[in-house]
């Protein structure tokens, strides 16, 4: 019995490690959209800049924008891109349980509705007292 829970264990947290994976090649791609308000921004910046049109500083002024709040958006997204790609090989490797759970949390709450199942079912499975020992015994 206690040999099937292990198994069990073991080809959840598996299946979760790929699942994360699979979750940050996603959201990598939907982090790569703002790139077409940052070119925007940019061909607008720029485009005043270089003299054209009779009033450069509104039009440098809604592209300096668009670059800054896109630059932003973007590297928030590639950030969480990192942390759940990160929290798919600790799964993998049966370290830092309670970041598994942070990323989990997170990816609840923002990116609905696959991200807030794959969450939840994280934070399931992380906190069975079988895989609680798993991940102790793994961690110096």
């Amino acid at each position: 019995m206690n040999d099937d829970l292990a198994a069990q264990d073991a080809e959840h947290l598996r299946l979760l490690s790929i699942l994360h994976y699979v979750m940050a090649g996603l959201m990598s791609f939907v982090a790569c959209f703002p790139i077409i308000h940052f070119v925007i921004g940019g061909t607008l910046f720029f485009a005043s800049l270089v003299g054209h049109g009779k009033d450069g500083a509104p039009p440098a002024l809604v592209g300096g924008f668009f670059m800054i709040v896109a630059g932003t958006v973007m590297l928030v997204g590639w950030t969480m891109v990192i942390c759940v790609a990160m929290a798919g090989r600790f799964l993998a490797q049966r370290r830092r349980r309670v970041y598994c759970m942070v990323v989990g949390g997170v990816l609840a709450g923002t990116c609905v509705p696959l991200g807030t199942a794959l969450g939840i079912f994280t934070i399931i499975v992380l906190q069975r007292p079988s895989v609680v020992q798993a991940f102790e015994g793994t961690n110096a």
